[in-house]
């Protein structure tokens, strides 16, 4: 009798740690696909601060991944800083294919040009190919808690954002 009670004991043990991998909470897991928590970096900044994903959580983000020498990526930027001037929960992060840029000065000059108020980053650590980025610009899209909403290869525009973002 004893020993059938703990033998109970027990198999009620395993089959509630089982219902608990089952059906409990679940963090989502570093990825690329939609839903997907986005695989955190730390990049430096074209003023020389450091900027790491994780610290814009809480906003949705629009994760740019773009060069100068791209056409689409240069017309596209004027609508990314007007959606990011307009909306305060929202953050873009554009993230500069810095190796394969001529210069830092020319990135600069660029983004002075346009006059953007967003972050850019200066990727010489290769997060473009952590994001398995082929094309250019693509643009992650994050929800506040840096889950991947989806993920476009493609130029965007501020209509096309906002009907992504719900604005």
């Amino acid at each position: 009798m004893w020993k059938k009670g703990i033998a109970s004991a027990v198999l009620l043990v395993l089959i509630g740690l089982l219902a608990w991998n089952l059906f409990g909470p679940k963090e989502p897991s570093i990825g690329l696909e939609k839903g997907d928590q986005a695989p955190d970096f730390e990049l430096k900044t074209l003023d020389g601060k450091t900027a790491s994903l994780s610290n814009y959580r809480g906003k949705k983000v629009l994760l740019n991944f773009w060069a100068t020498w791209c056409k689409p990526c240069r017309t596209e930027m004027p609508d990314l800083d007007a959606i990011r001037s307009e909306n305060d929960q929202v953050e873009v992060l554009a993230v500069n294919l810095t190796t394969t840029e001529k210069s830092v000065k020319h990135v600069a000059a660029f983004t002075e040009e346009l006059k953007l108020s967003f972050p850019i980053l200066l990727d010489q650590k290769g997060i473009q190919a952590r994001y398995q980025v082929l094309s250019y610009p693509t643009t992650y899209i994050l929800d506040e808690k840096g889950r991947i909403m989806s993920v476009k290869h493609q130029m965007l525009t501020k209509k096309d954002i906002e009907k992504e973002l719900d604005l």
